[in-house]
């Protein structure tokens, strides 16, 4: 793919003023053939693998950047979910082999590591039990292992015993990193119909469904969407989709050649460009933001709905035209904490969770890195998660929760998390108790909309 010098000087006015940059470049790795009954021989195959694999793609990737002049902000690996990495299934194997691999992810100079993940969205095996009452304390004991639980598909229903089970992890990784501003939960979300080849951190897992090794990429770009509409000025609807289908097909340009390359020299094979407008707490580089450039005076307001449905469209749009490789999560996130305008909306109460919610039901992922009062009981966390994942199931899309219960915090406080995890306003949340129906358990039933066959 050969790109023209007026490509090439878009590239470069892209970074300089519209803070545009490679989110992540992620390396898969299969762990399928790294089983072994004993955990220490299990934790240093994996640790073979992914030296053999990974070790090289920092340099590659910091090379790569430096010759397009192009900022690629993450280096990350996915892996094979743990829980169909056979091991001795108790708990102690699994956080031995999580601190096995955040070691390696250290050592080779990688920011996180996703795929500590079980799909359990029918039922529990007995390793992905083991692997999910491992969870709070991988969360705390590890740095930069990163963990995802899938919960339920559209063919498959939801699994409310997975749900309860999930609320619990929640508190308890909530309370082992409560020095921190419970901070652990943000290294762990719960899905609905997670995809295979997600290169976004914490649901990045490596599916069954993937080769060997692959290396996948996730864009950022708020920043490019927002200049192009104001430039555009007082356009029709119609014309904004265009406006905002543009700079995806930009945007998405840049991503492809950076992940054929850094494939082409690390001698893997290239799989998909994540096209998803992923903020950062910093100015200009907001959804919120491009919502408010769109028309709507405060994320949160009415038309906000709209407003998202609309970019997210012209977004995957956008990205389709410009490469047959789109993957991954695709669309726009809403990450509150990550995100200038949401957090100052959320923060003011213009934002609420009931509105992030309907929210979710048309952008690319779900309830992301929401900070709830530290008190909130394990039931309404599970009955909060029930709500956006049957969003997911019945509309056979993609949803998710990563929420953080902060320790000690009450409603209209912030914490703090620093770098790209930004900061938190802790936002109220509905107390009445879902328990009587939370505590059924047992399976939501697949929707009608499954049966297309």
């Amino acid at each position: 793919m050969s790109y023209t010098k007026r490509e090439i000087l878009e590239v470069i006015k892209m970074t300089e003023a519209e803070h545009f940059d490679v989110r992540t470049v992620t390396i898969g790795i299969s762990l399928l053939d790294c089983a072994s009954e004993e955990p220490k021989a299990c934790a240093l195959k994996i640790y073979e693998k992914i030296s053999k694999y990974a070790s090289p793609l920092p340099r590659i990737v910091n090379e790569v950047a430096e010759d397009l002049g192009i900022r690629v902000a993450n280096k990350r690996i996915a892996l094979t979910p743990l829980s169909l990495v056979a091991t001795r299934p108790v708990p102690e194997s699994y956080l031995m082999i999580a601190k096995e691999i955040d070691r390696c992810a250290s050592d080779m100079g990688f920011d996180y590591v996703g795929g500590f993940s079980a799909l359990v969205e029918a039922g529990f095996t007995v390793q992905e039990s083991a692997l999910m009452d491992s969870i709070p304390y991988v969360l705390s004991e590890t740095q930069r292992v990163c963990s995802s639980i899938n919960a339920g598909t559209t063919k498959m229903g939801l699994n409310f015993d997975a749900i309860v089970k999930v609320a619990k992890i929640v508190k308890e990784t909530a309370y082992l990193t409560r020095d921190k501003g419970s901070v652990g939960c943000a290294k762990f979300v719960v899905f609905a119909n997670a995809v295979e080849n997600n290169p976004f951190i914490a649901g990045a897992f490596h599916g069954v469904g993937n080769p060997e090794v692959v290396i996948n990429v996730g864009l950022s770009g708020p920043g490019v969407v927002l200049d192009a509409i104001k430039r555009a000025g007082n356009c029709s609807i119609r014309e904004l989709s265009e406006v905002i289908k543009r700079a995806s097909y930009k945007v998405t340009r840049v991503g492809e050649i950076v992940g054929r390359e850094v494939a082409k020299r690390i001698n893997v094979p290239f799989g998909i460009v994540d096209v998803s407008l992923a903020p950062t707490p910093e100015l200009g580089d907001s959804v919120g933001e491009v919502l408010m450039a769109m028309g709507i005076d405060i994320p949160g307001g009415a038309g906000t709905t709209a407003a998202l449905a609309l970019l997210t469209d012209a977004v995957k749009k956008g990205g389709a035209m410009a490469t047959s490789a789109v993957g991954g999560l695709s669309g726009a996130f809403i990450p509150v904490s990550e995100d200038s305008a949401m957090i100052k909306a959320a923060a003011s109460k213009d934002l609420s969770l009931e509105k992030l919610e309907a929210m979710t039901s048309v952008c690319s992922v779900g309830l992301d890195m929401v900070a709830i009062p530290g008190d909130t009981t394990e039931e309404i966390i599970a009955g909060f998660i029930a709500d956006e994942l049957a969003i997911g199931i019945i509309s056979s899309k993609t949803t998710a929760v990563r929420v953080i219960p902060v320790y000690g915090k009450k409603a209209g406080e912030i914490v703090s998390f620093g770098g790209l995890l930004g900061d938190a306003p802790v936002q109220e949340i509905r107390t009445i108790s879902p328990k009587r129906f939370i505590s059924r358990g047992g399976q939501f039933p697949p929707p009608i909309i499954s049966l297309r066959n």
